[in-house]
């Protein structure tokens, strides 16, 4: 028997009341699970916290545990709502210390930019024994604490401390997928779209319905890690496509 190509996993919790009130539209979601794929890591799942010790201690200890990797946006600025840090701490089990090296970076950062005040110290905090995520935008360093990444809630600044990591964490084979459309009912396809994904490990077909132009539609996703296995499974979904007396749209309609 073939051995079973290892899957690594990783979960993401995006921290902070802004996300949750609708004041401010996450954009990391998607930019971590495009970055994590190309590392080979699948994101599994991803949960949105309040700014409250409890709410990050318990997704921290949970998520941790049953995925390879962690990844948190958010909560790791200046002010007094920023507890991200505490908050890993505390589910970690270790203190918080001011990072010498995350100091030095703040001071150079800041020298110019009116110094290091005590609100902008409380970027260099760190759970005790941290290594730090470089940050070239912003001066403020990411977090990194064994398997989980502690990382800024800005968009611009998360992709550059995620730039920082490329290649530096142990992933598999990348998802890759490919997609077909047709002007064709879900239900006329759906044994068709389980028996192509149940016949081949490690393969999923996620099928995505649409309306337009007064018709129904459907785009079919096939992921897996093996480009040759996406094309068999697109070249059979368009035959049974076209057995049902619909043309097959490679790419997708």
């Amino acid at each position: 028997m073939a051995e079973t190509q290892r899957i690594w996993t990783a979960a993401l919790i995006v921290i902070g009341d802004e996300i949750l009130s609708g004041r401010t539209q996450d954009k990391n979601i998607a930019q971590v699970a495009s970055w994590l794929n190309v590392q080979g890591i699948r994101l599994r799942e991803v949960r949105v916290v309040p700014d409250v010790m409890e709410a990050i201690v318990e997704a921290v200890n949970t998520l941790r545990a049953r995925n390879d990797y962690l990844f948190t946006t958010g909560g790791i600025g200046p002010t007094h709502d920023d507890i991200t840090v505490d908050a890993i701490a505390e589910a970690l089990g270790v203190a918080v210390e001011v990072h010498p090296k995350a100091r030095a970076i703040l001071e150079g950062y800041y020298a110019t930019r009116g110094g290091l005040t005590e609100a902008r110290l409380r970027m260099a905090r760190v759970p005790a024994g941290a290594d730090l995520i470089d940050n070239r935008m912003s001066g403020a360093p990411g977090i990194r604490f064994g398997n989980v990444f502690i990382m800024a809630g800005v968009p611009a600044i998360t992709a550059g401390m995620l730039d920082a990591l490329t290649g530096t964490l142990e992933g598999g084979l990348p998802l890759l997928a490919g997609t077909i459309g047709a002007w064709i009912g879900e239900t006329e396809v759906a044994d068709l779209l389980r028996e192509t994904e149940q016949a081949r490990e490690g393969v999923s077909i996620g099928s995505y319905p649409f309306f337009r132009e007064g018709r129904v539609g459907a785009n079919f996703v096939v992921r897996s890690t093996d480009p040759a296995v996406i094309d068999e499974c697109l070249e059979e979904i368009a035959q049974g496509i076209r057995a049902a007396g619909r043309e097959a749209v490679p790419g997708g309609i």
